[in-house]
């Protein structure tokens, strides 16, 4: 008898005189709120934490492959002999049942377009009832990168300007007599002629530069010190420029720089408020007293101040009622600079 013959005969002779029934798993139920779920859209990476979901389908394939390894019955019918065969499963894990009432998560597909619009939407997370609310700034223009400091000091000094600064400057307005507010501006404003004209010999604009000239010497002598704007009526008709140190630089192609907005001084540039340093101190260095002591810079600073003001009270007014009072406050000088630059330059404004 050969070797295989031996082996089916031993087969035969212990085979059980019934057959045994096909493993089942009837006994051993599976809860199906265990199944496992698969997200096609982001696969689990192999490093990451083992999540409740994993747990539950590891539970599941545990039970099953512990009902198939072990049918009934077939544990009584084993040979006591015999050494008990190996689990094919180390240790079966105790099933983790899911919340059937909680939606499975939802991940944001990579695929999809985002909305630039929804980052200006608040982000909730309600992970543990807490709310945190994501707000995204647009980015400020290359004309004012100090955007956020400059509208808190506009808005402190709006709130000045409406309790402090506007009614006195109205007062002043209405209770000093018009003559007279006419004579310190013009007085205030002759002294700044010698600015002018230097700065157009500086443009290269001789004529100009006359004209000036020609002006302050009229009001400084017909119009006694330049109270009375005589130079500006006939048979002069000397109309009166403004220049500066600011609008030299730009006219040779200076840029403004960054735009501020300071106490003080209100809309400015690096540029302007450069010029503006150099024309104030024309005076106080070229001539002396009384233009570098308190008591000419006070007084002609708080009246020229006030003087200004209360002209510009329609126009600030106005730029109140805009919908970003700031942004429009900001463009508005913008605009008017280079307006007067390119006047100087010989260019026609910009419709």
């Amino acid at each position: 008898m050969s070797f295989s013959e031996f082996a089916i005969a031993m087969a035969l002779a212990h085979a059980p005189a019934t057959a045994t029934p096909p493993p089942t798993i009837a006994d051993q139920p599976i809860d199906v709120a265990t199944a496992e779920v698969q997200d096609r859209r982001a696969p689990v990476s192999p490093v990451s934490p083992i999540s409740p979901i994993s747990i539950a389908s590891l539970s599941a394939q545990a039970q099953l492959f512990g009902a198939l390894a072990i049918a009934p019955g077939e544990a009584a019918q084993a040979e006591p002999s015999a050494p008990p065969a190996p689990a094919p499963w180390p240790v079966p894990l105790e099933p983790v049942p899911l919340e059937t009432d909680s939606a499975p998560p939802v991940l944001d597909d990579p695929l999809l377009p985002v909305d630039p619009a929804a980052l200006d939407e608040a982000a909730t997370d309600q992970a543990d009832g807490n709310e945190i609310v994501v707000t995204a700034r647009p980015r400020p223009p290359k004309s004012d990168p100090l955007q956020g400091l400059n509208a808190d000091t506009f808005s402190t000094i709006q709130n000045v300007d409406e309790a402090v600064v506007g009614p006195v400057a109205l007062a002043y307005e209405d209770t000093v007599p018009g003559p007279v507010r006419s004579g310190l501006s013009n007085f205030l404003s002759n002294l700044g002629e010698p600015i002018v004209f230097l700065n157009y010999l500086l443009q290269l604009k001789p004529g100009k530069a006359i004209e000036t000239l020609g002006r302050f010497t009229i009001n400084s002598t017909i119009g006694i010190g330049g109270l009375v704007d005589v130079a500006k009526r006939p048979p002069f008709n000397l109309p009166k420029r403004q220049n500066g140190f600011a609008n030299t630089l730009g006219y040779y192609g200076v840029e403004p720089g960054p735009f501020l907005f300071l106490p003080l001084i209100g809309p400015t540039t690096v540029r302007d408020l450069f010029g503006r340093v150099v024309d104030l101190s024309v005076l106080p260095v070229a001539v002396g007293k009384p233009f570098n002591q308190l008591v000419y810079t006070l007084p002609a600073g708080i009246i020229t101040s006030l003087d200004f003001r209360a002209e510009q009270d329609e126009q600030l007014r106005a730029l109140r009622e805009s919908n970003d009072p700031y942004t429009a406050t900001r463009e508005l000088y913008l605009q008017q600079r280079q307006a007067e630059i390119d006047a100087l330059r010989g260019k026609e404004p910009e419709e």
